[in-house]
């Protein structure tokens, strides 16, 4: 039950960033933005380590700095992905992506589900596509390129799960520290190549700021969930945050949602509590 509300917990911070960040791309190049949601994000876990700890063993330093390279491609992708829009539709798509791999990976490891598992997570997987059913009339559909970036997002997100959850269970921080400090060098060093090309808008400072103090909660709480958890459940909760992403266009940016993806966020409240059986 701890792992399934921290899970929870992850999804809705996911949830909330992935807007904040789309919605700041719109305003300048993806990069200015990542820019600055990056170092936020480290600040935040800066802050954290002398109350959850930090060990920086071999595994550990290994295992972020390749889960910093996968946010650093999550972070570009997935904030272009949404800044070419319609949220509705991709971000769902992202997240169905990044969830199967995780879910595949803990499978293998052997991890094991009882019967409320095994509706459950098949089910949450239903309501993430459900929730993205966002085609059919008035409603925008994606470009190939969009789609295809999605795609890479998800892609990209779901390594960084997998990388985090193989990194030692009693480091704590640690592995988020080193992830956000390769991620940040990574950012800052393709902005510097692709500087001529950034354009002279300015970014949307505190929108980008909120963005990665979200990300960075989101990425300790699915942490903490998979230190408690099985992978396979957890990641497949956490891939639910496309239903903050999806209420929050609809709110502020009047994007449309159909009734399929209505039923997509009641079927996703049914396999969470089904999950917490399990």
């Amino acid at each position: 039950m701890i792992a399934l509300l921290l899970a929870l917990g992850s999804s809705l911070a996911y949830g909330c960033a992935d807007f904040l960040g789309g919605l700041g791309a719109r305003k300048a190049h993806v990069l200015r933005t990542v820019m600055i949601a990056a170092p936020a994000s480290l600040a935040v876990e800066l802050l954290l380590w002398p109350f959850l700890g930090a060990s920086f063993s071999a595994g550990t330093l290994g295992w972020g700095a390749a889960s910093g390279i996968a946010s650093a491609a999550a972070f570009a992708l997935l904030y272009r992905t949404l800044a070419i829009g319609p949220m509705n539709v991709l971000s769902p798509v992202t997240a169905l992506v990044s969830a199967v791999l995780p879910v595949g990976v803990g499978l293998l490891q052997g991890e094991h589900l009882g019967t409320a598992g095994l509706v459950g997570l098949p089910l949450a997987l239903v309501s993430v596509v459900l929730v993205s059913a966002g085609h059919g009339t008035g409603s925008a559909r994606p470009s190939r390129t969009a789609l295809l970036l999605a795609f890479g997002a998800g892609g990209a997100i779901a390594l960084q799960l997998i990388f985090l959850h193989q990194a030692p269970s009693d480091s704590g921080v640690a592995p988020l520290i080193i992830g956000r400090a390769v991620s940040s060098a990574v950012i800052l060093v393709a902005a510097g190549l692709m500087y001529r090309r950034l354009g002279s808008e300015r970014p949307a400072y505190a929108m980008s700021t909120a963005a990665g103090v979200l990300d960075s909660m989101a990425n300790l709480l699915f942490l903490l969930a998979a230190r408690s958890g099985d992978l396979s459940v957890v990641a497949v909760i956490t891939a639910l945050y496309p239903a903050g992403t999806v209420l929050l266009a609809r709110s502020v940016l009047a994007e449309r949602i159909r009734h399929g993806q209505l039923v997509g966020l009641g079927t996703a409240a049914v396999a969470v509590s089904l999950l917490a059986l399990a």
